[in-house]
């Protein structure tokens, strides 16, 4: 069974880094989640990075705001996929200073990277390349998809009476 890794610089990512543990956890896919400082606990950065996919985890989620080093950090350490989420966190700049340290990596080091706050979308992320080769997860997805139709048609639907 596939796992995925989800970290964040501090704890105060929390409440953004929930979405994306609430969607993996609906498609029933394991999650791992921990803090992993890029400045304040590089050990552990580069412990969990160069070992990750060791413990079964299939792709990465890093959350961080600010200067946002974590994703591309992990990124540049890790075999497996990362994607970024930036966080508004109170010293940012307004978020585009996380926007841009995740999303402008140099050639070599792909950091796949969502919107601002957009943890929901890069747990759907995760789980669709969990689904390229786990048909379970495949299945749960075009589910959650139709869903996602479903609803824009009841809403027209309620828009037009």
């Amino acid at each position: 069974m596939s796992k995925v890794g989800i970290i964040m610089g501090s704890t105060s990512d929390m409440p953004v880094m929930e979405k994306a543990i609430e969607i993996l956890q609906g498609f029933d896919i394991e999650v791992e989640v921990d803090i992993v400082s890029a400045h304040r606990t590089p050990e552990k950065l580069f412990d969990y990075s160069k070992n990750a996919h060791t413990r079964g985890i299939s792709v990465i989620i890093a959350g961080a705001g600010g200067a946002a080093h974590l994703p591309g950090m992990v990124a540049s350490l890790s075999p497996l996929p990362v994607i970024g989420v930036p966080v508004k966190s109170r010293n940012s700049i307004d978020g585009w200073d996380s926007v841009l340290s995740i999303l402008q990596m140099p050639g070599g080091v792909p950091v796949a990277t969502v919107a601002l706050d957009g943890a929901m979308n890069a747990g759907i992320l995760a789980a669709q390349i969990i689904g390229v080769s786990d048909t379970c997860v495949l299945d749960k997805i075009l589910v959650y998809k139709e869903g996602l139709k479903q609803k824009v048609i009841e809403g027209a639907k309620q828009i037009k009476k």
